[in-house]
């Protein structure tokens, strides 16, 4: 081969390998640019899409949900008042229960140590009381010391104050020896308190 085919030759060598070069970078350019097109045109597209419902109803629904917590926390507190309420009748029904007890308690030991003279007995009880009032009240306190409370209490209630006087007077004079009378006294003298003297119906 001659001098001047071998200088063409490398000449066009270099032609090629200087178009394949610009070539390359034209095309890695062109498909950088073609990259940015088709990002910008997939953001415009993304932009025209309508956005999804839960998008549009994320406030509202927070909105939603804050009322119901709020609410729910009410709910709550009113159950909570109501539980202490009813906490409060409750205890003030066991107190009102107590208390109905405690007066019945009292009730049944006011009527166990109330004395009734009934009509059918007062006829006798009256001769007794006069007996015992016309003895010494050595002599009737003699006597009631085999009587019961009860029957003592309708006798004296029979008696004139004179005579009951005379009587208690006695008993307190011989408690000195015998404790237990003075005791009995004050039993008889708290009964008579609370005795009660049955009357004959009244004809109209």
């Amino acid at each position: 081969m001659s001098r001047f085919a071998k200088t063409l030759l490398l000449v066009l060598l270099g032609l090629l390998l200087g178009s394949g070069t610009t070539v390359f970078v034209v095309w890695k350019a062109a498909a950088h640019y073609a990259d940015v097109i088709a990002a910008r045109r997939a953001a415009a597209e993304a932009a025209k899409k309508p956005q999804k419902p839960w998008d549009f109803w994320t406030v509202e629904i927070e909105n939603l949900a804050s009322d119901l917590r709020s609410e729910r926390a009410d709910v709550k507190k009113r159950e909570d008042e109501l539980d202490q309420r009813e906490a409060r009748l409750n205890l003030e029904s066991q107190e009102l229960a107590k208390t109905r007890k405690q007066i019945e308690a009292m009730r049944d030991m006011i009527d166990q140590r109330l004395v009734e003279v009934g009509l059918g007995e007062q006829a006798n009880l009256k001769k007794l009381a006069q007996t015992y009032a016309g003895l010494s009240p050595q002599a009737a306190v003699a006597i009631f010391r085999d009587l019961n409370d009860r029957t003592v209490v309708k006798l004296m209630s029979l008696m004139k104050p004179d005579a009951v006087g005379a009587i208690f007077e006695e008993m307190s004079r011989e408690s000195v020896a015998d404790p237990n009378l003075a005791r009995r006294a004050a039993s008889i003298t708290d009964q008579l308190r609370l005795i009660r003297v049955a009357k004959p119906p009244t004809t109209p």
